[in-house]
């Protein structure tokens, strides 16, 4: 089991895993986060906005991005007059993906031993989410669709 590694994941609005990268926890969220974004947009590049956590801002970021990739790079922060616990908009939505990736076993510790094994299990977790989340409605549409009138 190794120790302190990263997750970075880019996700659909709905919360569907587009892009995952894992690193060494040492380096820092806004150089990890020019290879995120590389690869994002190898993929999917009709993108216009990304919204990011906190660790990510940076003003020299920012404009990397809008040059390179040509979208706006918003980073959604805590309110400064709010005390305790505050939903962020767009952030929990990630937050959530997290929590239900942390749910599969495999990814409730860092059991890989290469970064590229990491990311598939991220994957394959995503992957096996978003089929129950597919088949769930689809039962509730066949419920619907069976039910008397």
């Amino acid at each position: 089991m190794i120790k302190g590694l990263k997750r970075h994941i880019v996700l659909y609005t709905i919360g569907y895993v587009i892009v995952v990268l894992v690193h060494a926890a040492n380096i820092h969220d806004s150089r990890a986060a020019r290879e995120v974004l590389a690869a994002l947009f190898s993929i999917v590049d009709t993108i216009k906005k990304i919204w990011a956590d906190g660790g990510y801002k940076g003003e020299e970021f920012m404009q990397w991005a809008k040059e390179k990739f040509d979208c706006i790079f918003e980073v959604v922060e805590k309110k400064k007059t709010g005390k305790g616990f505050q939903v962020l908009p767009r952030r929990w939505v990630v937050e959530r993906t997290f929590a239900w990736l942390d749910r599969s076993r495999h990814l409730s510790k860092d059991y890989e031993r290469k970064t590229p094994s990491s990311e598939g299990q991220v994957y394959i977790a995503s992957s096996r989410l978003m089929l129950w989340r597919i088949c769930k409605e689809r039962s509730l549409l066949k419920e619907a669709t069976l039910a008397p009138a």
